[in-house]
C-alpha cells in the first residue's frame, strides 16, 4: 500500500451501524444437463461497505466530509473497524492468546503473518491481517503465553517478530489473539451529502472498500 495508505482509522462511532461484509466473485455456467460449473475467480475475499446508515447528525456529515477530504477521496486508504468481523476471537468472545494458529517453530524463524481462519467440515479460508490494532497482539507457543517483552507486532503490516531467547524451538505451535482494522479505501471520488434531504430522513450512501494488501 505505500505512500497510498494513511494509518487513520475511520470514526468508530460511525462505523458501528454499518452494512456491508465479504464479496466473492464466482462464475457460474449452466450446463445442458442441468447441473452447474462453478468457477472461484477471486481467491480471497474482499469487503465491501456503506457507511451511510452510521450518520446520525449534521455534525456526522461534517466529520465524514472532513475524513473524506483528508484522503482526497478515492486516493489514500484507512484503517476501517468491521462492527461485526474486527478480533481473532469468535463473535462476543474475549481475545485470547490461543485464539489462531499462525505458524510452527523450526528453531530459527523468528517473525510470522498474523492470519485469521474461516472453517468447518466442509472446508476453510485463511486471511491475512494486515492491520492489527497496536497494543491489541497476545501470543503464545505451545499453549503457553509469551510476555509481551518477548517479542514485537508491526501494526501497519500484520508480522510480528520474536526476540532473541523467545524463537520457538522446532515444531513448535505458534498461535496469536488481536484486534485488527480491515484496509478500505472510498469506493467513489464523489461524495454526495444534502443536508436538507439528511433532515427529511435521506441517508446518503458512502461506500467503501476494502484493498487487498
Amino acid at each position: 500500500m505505500g505512500a497510498g495508505f494513511h494509518e487513520v482509522r475511520f470514526p468508530m462511532r460511525l462505523a458501528l451501524s454499518t452494512s456491508g461484509g465479504p464479496v466473492r466473485r464466482t462464475d457460474i455456467v449452466n450446463l445442458s444437463n442441468g447441473r452447474e460449473s462453478r468457477n472461484r475467480r477471486w481467491q480471497n475475499s474482499r469487503r465491501s461497505y456503506d457507511v451511510g446508515s452510521g450518520i446520525r447528525s449534521v455534525s456526522d456529515l461534517a466529520e465524514v466530509l472532513a475524513f473524506f477530504e483528508a484522503r482526497g477521496g478515492e486516493c489514500y486508504g484507512f484503517r476501517f473497524p468491521d462492527p461485526v468481523d474486527a478480533t481473532s476471537a469468535p463473535f462476543g468472545a474475549a481475545i485470547s492468546a490461543l485464539d489462531q494458529p499462525i505458524g510452527t517453530g523450526d528453531g530459527v524463524t523468528a517473525s510470522f503473518q498474523l492470519t485469521k481462519t474461516y472453517g468447518d467440515a466442509g472446508g476453510q479460508w485463511t486471511r491475512l491481517i494486515a492491520k492489527p490494532v497496536a497494543g491489541s497482539v497476545v501470543v503464545s507457543v505451545n499453549g503457553v503465553a509469551v510476555p509481551p517483552t518477548g517479542f514485537g507486532c508491526d501494526s501497519a503490516t500484520g508480522r510480528m517478530t520474536f526476540l532473541p531467547g523467545h524463537v520457538p524451538a522446532a515444531a513448535a505451535a505458534v498461535r496469536a489473539g488481536f484486534a485488527f482494522d480491515v484496509p478500505v479505501r472510498f469506493a467513489s471520488d464523489r461524495l454526495d451529502l444534502n443536508r436538507q434531504a439528511f433532515a427529511a430522513g435521506h441517508i446518503p450512501s458512502i461506500p467503501l472498500l476494502e484493498i487487498t494488501p
